[in-house]
Order: C-alpha cells, then structure tokens, then sequence
C-alpha cells in the first residue's frame, strides 16, 4: 500500500474540516456549495469550495477513500505542484460543464414559454421563488408577485410547469470532490491503462483502462436517473460534473503527452 503523499494529506484535512465545520457552522450550506449563476444564492467562489464540500458521510468517505487511492499514486509521479494544479483544475472544469449544463436546460424551457415576453427581472424573480410560500394548503397561488406577473402575462398551466422545470434545476446546489476524483480517475487509467485493481463488490481484479470508461457510462446512466456512485446527483443532472472532471482531466493528460518533449513540458 503506496503512504499518503503530502499534498492529497492536505487535501483530505481540508475536506474533513470543510465537512465537520458545516455542521456545526450551518451558515457554511449557504455561501460555499456551488449554486447556479442566477441563483440568487451563486458566489463566485463557490466554484473553488465547492468541491470541499460533501453531503454525507458516505459522500465524504467514498470520494476521500479515491482521492487517497488514486491521487497519492499521481502526485508521486508528477509532485505537489503539478498535481495540486491537476487536481483543482478538474474541480473547475466539471463545475464549468455542469453550470453549461444547466444553462442550455433552462435556456430551452425558458424558450418554451418566450410568448409570455416576460422580463429578464420577471424571470429571475421566477427562478428564485419560494414556491411553498406561493400556494396555499389546497394548493392555490397566493397573491402576491409572482401571481401578478403570471397573470399578467397569461400563463397556462403548460407554460407555469415549463417554468416550475426551469426552477427545478436552478435551484439546487452542487457539493463534492467527485469532478476533481474523476479527473484523477482519467489520469491514473491514462497513465496505468494496465494495473490491476481490486474493486469493492468485484471479485476479480479489473484493469483501470477498463474500470474507468465503465464507472463513467455506468454513472452516467444512474446519472440520469437522479443517482451516481462518487457523488450526490439529487437533480439528475450532476453527472455532468463527473463527465467533466474526466473530460477535463483526459485533455490535460493528453495535452501534457504531447508535449512532454518538448520545451512546453512542466518540470
């Protein structure tokens, strides 16, 4: 068994920290998961905490257990600085892909209902209801602002549910390291294609060229389905993330391959 190298050491302190400290700092569950960018509730900086962030223990414990198993292995290779880079710069991409994600899925049921010629302030406002407080206990709309301006404009029934849609998927938060574990997931199976790895569940060894692409097709099918296997996927949709921090990650390891001889190499 390969000893915990310094860098994935910190990491893993950090993580813990950010996770015991939310517990108790609930405050925390506001500013650092990374939430959509017209969410009212979005802070630049959330694109970087996030991923120090965690649902759970069993979220927490999966995605640090990788981060141990895969990454010491990485930063042994490349060291500290290189794989530190590596590392927050898959995190980074499976925030940016997921955040794409969610535009072009807002953006397309937000066409749906473009005859409504409701305003960029109406439309953030629709985004960032609270929808418990909208209706009653029989289920009718309140008064109030959001009932004027659906009134106004004449929403249907088909039109409100492309909206509630629309809701649906700007408002959740994003929490984990599993973009930034799936990038370190893509690098060891680029770098060891043919190591034996002993799998929870498998009772034969699988090579990582093999376990890789097959933990992402399956994750993105159980993705789709509101599910995933590092990581929290409550809205269905956060296997993009995971799909990202790979891609992410298989593009730098290419990118580096290519010109690891020449006068571009990181040292």
């Amino acid at each position: 068994m390969m000893n915990i190298t310094p860098v994935v050491k910190q990491l893993l302190i950090i993580n813990i920290i950010f996770f015991l400290g939310s517990m108790y700092v609930p405050v925390a569950q506001a500013y650092f998961p990374l939430y959509y960018i017209d969410n009212d509730m979005f802070r630049p900086w959330q694109f970087l905490t996030h991923m120090f962030m965690h649902g759970g223990f069993a979220h927490i414990f999966f995605n640090m257990f990788a981060l141990y198993s895969f990454g010491s292995a990485l930063e042994h290779f490349w060291g500290g600085k290189k794989f530190l880079f590596f590392y927050i710069s898959c995190g980074l991409g499976a925030a940016l892909l997921h955040t794409l994600v969610n535009y072009a899925q807002i953006y397309y049921l937000i066409h749906e209902v473009a005859q409504l010629n409701l305003s960029k302030t109406d439309l953030h406002l629709l985004l960032n209801m609270d929808y418990v407080a909208v209706f009653d206990a029989n289920g009718h709309m309140l008064p109030g602002k959001i009932k004027t301006i659906l009134d106004g404009a004449h929403c249907t029934q088909e039109q409100f549910n492309a909206v509630q849609q629309a809701y649906a998927v700007s408002k959740p938060a994003v929490v984990g390291a599993s973009g930034a574990i799936y990038g370190l997931l893509a690098a060891f199976a680029f770098m060891f294609p043919n190591a034996e790895l002993g799998i929870m569940f498998i009772p034969i060894p699988v090579k990582a060229k093999y376990f890789v692409p097959g933990l992402l097709t399956l994750d993105l099918f159980l993705g789709f389905n509101g599910q995933s296997i590092f990581g929290a996927g409550s809205t269905g949709i956060a296997h993009f993330a995971h799909i990202g921090g790979a891609l992410t990650g298989f593009i730098m390891m290419w990118m580096w391959k290519k010109n690891q001889f020449n006068d571009k190499r990181w040292n």
